[in-house]
Order: C-alpha cells, then structure tokens, then sequence
C-alpha cells in the first residue's frame, strides 16, 4: 500500500478517533455542568435518572447511541431525557475531531481539545444556572500561563501564544476590564453587572490567548451577545412578558410592600429583565479565536486599513 494511502486511512481513523473521545468527554462535560452547580461530586455517585433517581447502567450510557435506542426516555421510569445531553456530547465529538483537523498531530491538539470541553461546560452551566464554575476558571489560569511558557520552548507546538509576557497582559486585561466594567455597572446603575464569573473566564482566555486574543475575543462576545440580545428583548416586548398588570382596587391602600416588590424585580438576573448570560459568548469567542485567530486578525487589519477615496485609510 502506498505511504500516501496509509496516511489518508490513518488521518480517517484519527478523525474517528476523535469524535468518539470527544463524544464520551462531552459524557462527562454533562456531569459536570448540573452537578457543580448544586456542589456535588462528578465522581460518585454514578449517572443517575435526574427524574427517578435510578442509576443508569453501562449500556443505557454510551453517548449518542443509548439516548437514539431509549427514544430519548428513562429505561426505569419511563420519562424523557432532555435533548441537552446527546447535543453536548454531540457538539464536544465535533469540537474534538475540528480541533484535530486544524492542529494535527502536535502538543496544541490535546491542549485544545481539553479547552474546548471547559468551554462546552461553562456555556451549558452558565445557560441553566447563570454561573461559571470555578473549577474551570480557577485552575485555567495558571494553566494558559504555563502553556505560554511551553509555546515558547516548544514553538512547533502551534500553541497561539508562546510569549509568557503576552499570557500575562492578556490575563490581566481579560479579568480587569470586566471587573472594572461589573464596578461601574453596580455603582451608576444600582444593578448586577457581569459578574465576576465572566471576568474570571476571560481572564483565563486572555492567559490562553493573548492580549489580541482578548481584544477579539471580547469583541466577537459582545457582537454576538448583542445581537441574541436584542433579538430576546424584541420577543419578550412582543410576547408582552414585561407588560405590568393594573393592581387591584381593594389592594390599593395596603399594598405598599407588594409593589415594592414588583418594582425590585426588574433587578433580578433573568432573561425577562434584559439579562443575558455572557460566558457563552465569551466561549463562542475563545473557540472562533483558538482556530482562526491569526487569521481573523489579518481580516480585521486588512479591513481597517483599507483605502478610502483614493487616498485615505481607516487606520
């Protein structure tokens, strides 16, 4: 067989590979994002029915498969299985096998496949919890800072940032610049701002990252979230969600401390007050960057340098 052939199948296989390890990762990113908000274990005790609370045996658990065999339904009770955790499994194989055609076969594709998994869970926590683990953010910090150190000795490792120096602003400018903006969103708005669990993640995608993968990380977040954004704020006006309804007329006199109430729920972290939760932005942001960083930013220069009218430019 030609060197050419076996090359092609082992590159197959690889691919392969990767989809499945990303797929029974992804098992175990749902582990994770709905048992490290309520403070349990992801290790014991073992997957359960979130319903019945019947453990799930071997075969009712292998990722994609079991939840198609079942019909999307719990072998013991007989109730449905949220489409969430075949989709997570799903989108890590996917990540997974992306991060294997874009890197290969050097030390940058496990580090990002890792990557791409906290990125899964802080998305999906922070969807249905509003939270952003810290067992995520707190350990990857020093973990992207170390890894610049790597870039640097191993530069054929094709880790996107190989300068210790860069980690280092990036880290401090992703978790200053979203503290700083929770701060003054806190004091002039008397509202939550973004939290400290976004800055925390940013802080750890600038560690990554860089200082440039900040700044487009952020800017691709904010573009996006704005968008989703506005679109929700569009539908819950139409839906009529935030309409107040008249109080009663009996209640008028007496019912001070009710519509205190009602006054003070606009500040609640809800998606019916206008909040939205960032960290999957940020996420969407951190994986566009990790595989077409230096490619978006040769865009970006390209197009804001540009002639204008003969002669001028935009930067």
């Amino acid at each position: 067989m030609p060197s050419s052939d076996i090359l092609a199948t082992l590159h197959t296989f690889s691919m392969a590979l990767s989809f499945i390890l990303g797929c029974l990762v992804g098992s175990f990113c749902n582990v994770c994002a709905s048992r490290w908000p309520a403070g349990e274990s992801v290790v014991s005790p073992r997957s359960r029915c979130p319903k019945c609370r019947n453990a799930i045996a071997w075969y009712d658990n292998i990722p994609l498969i079991s939840w198609l065999i079942l019909g999307a339904k719990c072998r013991h009770c007989g109730k449905s299985i949220s489409w969430q955790y075949p989709l997570v499994e799903a989108l890590t194989g996917l990540l997974f096998m992306l991060v294997f055609l874009r890197f290969g076969y050097v030390a940058a594709t496990p580090v990002y496949m890792a990557l791409c998994a906290a990125l899964v869970i802080v998305t999906f926590q922070d969807l249905a919890d509003w939270t952003i683990p810290n067992e995520i953010t707190f350990p990857g910090i020093p973990i992207g800072l170390a890894l610049a150190l790597v870039g640097m000795v191993y530069p054929d490792s094709m880790l996107r940032v190989t300068d210790p120096i860069n980690a280092v602003i990036g880290m401090a400018l992703g978790g200053g610049f979203l503290y700083a903006l929770d701060r003054v969103t806190v004091l002039l708005l008397k509202k939550p701002g973004m939290g400290f669990g976004d800055a925390k993640l940013l802080a750890m995608l600038g560690a990554f990252f860089g200082w440039k993968g900040f700044l487009l990380i952020l800017m691709l977040g904010a573009i996006t979230g704005s968008i989703v954004g506005g679109l929700m704020i569009a539908y819950f006006r139409f839906r009529g969600e935030k309409e107040e309804s008249p109080a009663p007329e009996a209640d008028e006199a007496t019912d001070d401390e009710s519509g205190e109430e009602a006054a003070g729920s606009d500040d609640e972290i809800t998606l019916e007050g206008h909040y939205l939760p960032f960290g999957p932005y940020l996420a969407l942001g951190g994986l566009l960057y990790m595989f077409f960083g230096p490619e978006l930013i040769d865009w970006w220069l390209g197009l804001t340098s540009a002639p204008i009218n003969g002669g001028m430019t935009l930067m």
